[in-house]
């Protein structure tokens, strides 16, 4: 076990870009990545996007998020494949040592969360179906996603999630064909939505709430460094590109409103409200799906949350322990934050920090697209600040904050407010500390 750990130490490349050597086939890079495309999160969403907007909106709305998640992608994942750096040593670059360690820091932060939720939903299939105490069942939940995470993604993920996925996609057509079976066909789900009928303009509202899990720009990022820079196209459109989003947010979000209209569910639409629905529908058939989905985008939070962790601690504390101690470290917190009643906070800490994330991303674009050439190298002469990077960042997220807190109409225009006042400052900044003869 031991000489299994320090081998997935060796391929992890937390703190350093990946070296060429070391990069993955086009489909084992590809399966490691679309662990990502399975969660009850994206049925979720959609549903309640649709029962809030109206259904039309909804759709409309999850086929811009894949045109726009994919064009975005298209950009980060050849520079990351080119690169080999993570997120982490690419932050230093756009906002020096001290706003990259911000950054990593919301990173780990957030795929904590979402571990807590997605792990939740297992604990919760467990107990409603197995009748096991939800405590017991909750760790039985941390440990295991902690134990997935001792491998890497060269050696491990790829291939456990590689054998899940036509699991997840088995699950979905059973889904429906059992709710069509159990309930019948009607096309109702298409006109779902509120009671006074849709908002004009929802479909904007429902864009812009894709926008609040820009998270996934970070998570593309730290896959694709993996990728070999033969297959740099390849990536670009396909295995991180417009397939991979009308999986994961179109065609979730298809059967999420269609089951949101069909099943019958206790309280409104929720991941543990379309639990119980799928377990008392499927059976154990139900239970498999749900734990099939939720394990499958667990070992990319636990993965990425652990790795970034670390880097964190080794850029601020000059920390080096072992990916595997902070894989524990990570699933002690995810347990503690299932047993406790946080999760509105943590809802609310989620918003706060998706503007932060749309910020970045923003920044990464314009730096990218701008003519900018990060190497490798460039992440061990960095300042501890980048006044261009760090101070376009600060800006945005304080907009983009100010028109969350205005709520209403306002708050609908937080994150593209929040990516346009970003790209726009990064590249009047950076302009400017050009002519001041700074480096940038």
């Amino acid at each position: 076990m031991a000489g299994s750990l320090d081998n997935a130490e060796e391929l992890e490349f937390s703190d350093r870009p990946v070296p060429r050597d070391q990069r993955m086939g086009r489909l084992p890079l590809t399966m490691a990545w679309w662990s990502v495309c399975s969660a009850m999160f994206y049925l979720v969403i959609a549903a309640s996007l649709a029962l809030a907007y109206g259904a039309r909106n909804a759709i409309i709305g999850l086929v811009l998020s894949v045109i726009a998640y994919a064009a975005v992608n298209a950009v980060l994942v050849r520079h990351a494949i080119r690169t080999g750096l993570s997120v982490s040593l690419f932050s230093r670059i756009l906002l020096g040592r001290s706003g990259a360690a911000v950054a990593t820091l919301i990173f780990f932060a957030t795929a904590i969360y979402y571990a807590v939720f997605e792990g939740s939903v297992i604990a919760v299939a467990l107990r409603e179906y197995a009748g096991i105490a939800y405590p017991l069942a909750a760790l039985v939940v941390a440990v295991y996603s902690v134990a997935l995470i001792f491998g890497s993604i060269q050696n491990w993920l790829d291939r456990f999630n590689g054998v899940l996925l036509p699991f997840y996609l088995l699950g979905l057509v059973a889904a429906v064909a059992l709710a069509v079976a159990e309930y019948g066909y009607s096309d109702a789900w298409l006109t779902l939505g509120p009671p006074g009928g849709p908002p004009a303009g929802g479909w904007w509202d429902c864009f812009t709430a894709y926008m609040g899990v820009w998270i996934l720009m970070m998570f593309t990022y730290d896959y694709a460094r993996f990728g070999r820079p033969e297959d740099a196209s390849f990536h670009a459109t396909l295995g991180f590109g417009a397939p991979f989003y009308a999986v994961a947010f179109l065609l979730n979000g298809l059967v999420g409103i269609f089951l949101a209209a069909s099943l019958p569910t206790q309280g409104s639409i929720s991941e543990v409200s379309v639990v119980f629905a799928l377990v008392q529908l499927m059976g154990v058939a139900g239970l498999a799906f749900v734990w099939i989905s939720q394990t499958r985008i667990n070992t990319a939070n636990y993965y990425l949350a652990a790795v970034n962790m670390e880097s964190f601690a080794r850029t601020v504390f000059r920390l080096r322990l072992p990916k595997w101690v902070w894989a524990c470290v990570v699933g002690a917190i995810a347990y503690a934050l299932m047993l406790a009643d946080v999760f509105a906070y943590i809802l609310q800490a989620l918003a706060y920090q998706g503007i932060f994330v749309v910020a970045w991303v923003a920044i990464a674009l314009v730096h990218i697209t701008g003519g900018e050439r990060a190497e490798p190298e460039d992440t061990e002469r960095v300042r501890a600040v980048n006044p261009a990077g760090l101070g376009a960042w600060l800006i945005a997220s304080a907009g983009g904050l100010a028109l969350h807190f205005i709520g209403g109409a306002a708050a609908s225009f937080s994150a593209p407010a929040t990516f346009v006042i970003a790209g726009l400052a990064y590249a009047v900044l950076r302009r400017r500390t050009r002519a001041l003869g700074q480096p940038t």
